[in-house]
């Protein structure tokens, strides 16, 4: 046997759990161990407190007072607000402005999650993670969106109750998680409205379909990630309390 073979075979696995917490940002290495002690680290769903413990930080899912803790970040995540009028594509054969006009250069080559039609603004995720992205696109992990609509009209309590009953559009039945009138003015009502579909252009067929077309729409929101108030054209890193949450709303 070589020596870089019992090196190899004597070396221990993983990565010690305090350095993993302190390299995601969770504390200090001396806090991390505090924390360790005091039983508030859970590993794949088991309290650790043995100050020795390693991990897999690419494999294992750790928690800290119950919150995910992303451990490695080998990927680019983003949340962009997108303006109204700018194509949801990372190339337009059009010319028309993209979204490659608003990331910068230095992310290198990422591709957006979702839909979101021209004419609709706010929140975009933009990833270089692409398996990230076909389940957080996907309708079988259901993650709910949250959408602001200024519609023409004045939406009623009878036309809400119909749409948190459901309606039957051209290509099947949609039925909101959540319906909540915000505002009614003369002619308009600001309208929020939490579905899990991803179909196409689906908040302005729903309300096509009660009578008040949308005359400005804008995403809040993706499962835990809140636009809040960045701008738009504006782009931030997802924080690691929102990559962990959205981490475990796609294994759920």
């Amino acid at each position: 046997m070589t020596r870089t073979e019992a090196d190899s075979q004597a070396a221990p696995e993983g990565v010690r759990l305090q350095k993993v917490l302190a390299s995601a940002g969770v504390a200090s290495r001396r806090a991390s161990e505090e924390l360790i002690v005091d039983g508030r680290v859970e590993v794949n769903g088991r309290i650790v407190t043995e100050l020795g413990a390693r991990v897999d930080p690419e494999h294992d899912t750790i928690r800290v007072d119950g919150s995910r803790i992303p451990t490695q970040r080998r990927h680019v995540y983003l949340v962009l607000n997108k303006p109204r009028g700018v194509v949801a594509t990372m190339d337009d054969p059009q010319g028309r402005r993209d979204l490659t006009d608003l990331v910068p250069q230095r992310y290198g080559r990422l591709f957006h999650v979702g839909r979101l039609d021209t004419e609709t603004e706010g929140l975009l995720v933009v990833t270089n993670d692409g398996d990230f992205a076909q389940r957080l696109a996907h309708p079988s992990f259901e993650v709910r969106k949250t959408y602001v609509a200024e519609v023409e009209g004045i939406v009623d309590d009878s036309t809400r109750r119909r749409l948190i009953r459901g309606v039957k559009l051209d290509d099947g039945f949609i039925k909101p998680d959540a319906v909540t009138i915000m505002s009614r003015d003369v002619d308009r009502t600001l309208v929020r409205l939490t579905l899990h579909s991803g179909r196409n252009r689906i908040v302005r067929r729903l309300m096509d379909a009660v009578g008040h077309p949308v005359r400005r729409l804008a995403r809040i929101k993706i499962g835990p990630i809140v636009l809040g108030n960045l701008k738009p054209g504006e782009i931030r890193e997802l924080t690691g309390s929102e990559l962990g949450a959205l981490l475990d709303d796609l294994e759920r």
